[in-house]
């Protein structure tokens, strides 16, 4: 199954108005699971800088709607948000431009070609690197953009049962991906030859979890790829199972699942 065509239909539907912009920011960060675990991590690392003044780089940003969650609590700062697709980017652009935040710019950027040095503090990668075939090189990039003691979040499917592969013989549920999944393992093989040190990593969409993502995300979207006349009842659809999922992800959120479907790990340049 393909995400984007469905992604671009949401992102048609905002694109022309900001109240329901800022409501489809909110259903996002209620109906996605990794968007709690994101955001939570955001706060704590932001307070790791005390009151200091913070350059973040958002990479592939998306519907920016973690731009818009760090222009709103994770201040003072500056926010570059890049993301290899030029028409989300003149979107998003527009609308922080019309709402005059000024804090966060916009820039069209493919990950294997950035070439920042020592500019950001906090580097944000939600659900991107499972996209990119040439994950090495985009680390190395990040490490080299980072300041010394600045922080590095990562949230991806991780290799257990990550866009829904439980096996050999599976495919991934989602087709734009390069790779099914990480493991803590395979990140950090990846990330302490270029420098990192661990500071944080975690598996989420554990056992209620996955459940969950199964209800919410995985069913509507197999539904509304078969046909967009789902659009009509999907609404009626949330009403009968979101009270289920929003428990389940409550229990998986206060958990500390051994695994699970994601993992967000958080990795710091350090001090030298």
């Amino acid at each position: 199954m393909y995400y984007d065509p469905i992604k671009n239909i949401f992102a048609e539907a905002v694109k022309h108005n900001a109240f329901l912009r800022k409501l489809f920011y909110k259903i996002l960060n209620l109906m996605f699971l990794r968007s709690w675990y994101v955001r939570k991590q955001l706060k704590k690392i932001r307070l790791k800088f005390q009151s200091k003044h913070i350059d973040i780089l958002d990479a592939g940003t998306g519907y920016a709607q973690y731009s818009y969650f760090m222009y709103k609590y994770l201040q003072p700062a500056n926010i570059l948000a890049v993301d290899v697709k030029e028409d989300w980017i003149e979107d998003c652009k527009a609308f922080f431009e019309k709402e005059k935040i000024k804090s966060v710019k916009f820039q069209v950027a493919d990950l294997t070609e950035i070439t920042f040095e020592n500019q950001f503090d906090l580097i944000v990668c939600v659900d991107v690197m499972e996209h990119i075939v040439d994950d090495v090189i985009v680390f190395n990039n990040y490490y080299r953009a980072l300041k010394p003691g600045g922080f590095l979040l990562i949230n991806t499917p991780s290799v257990f049962g990550g866009s829904d592969v439980h096996d050999d013989e599976d495919e991934s549920f989602i087709g734009e991906h390069a790779r099914d999944g990480y493991s803590k393992e395979d990140l950090m093989n990846k990330l302490s030859p270029l420098g990192f040190q661990l500071y944080k990593a975690q598996y989420t969409y554990g056992f209620w979890g996955n459940i969950a993502w199964k209800f919410g995300i995985k069913y509507p979207m197999i539904m509304l790829n078969l046909s967009k006349l789902f659009f009509i009842i999907l609404p009626v659809y949330y009403i009968i199972t979101f009270p289920f999922t929003y428990i389940m992800m409550n229990l998986d959120f206060y958990s500390n699942n051994k695994i699970g479907s994601g993992i967000n790990l958080i990795v710091q340049k350090p001090v030298k």
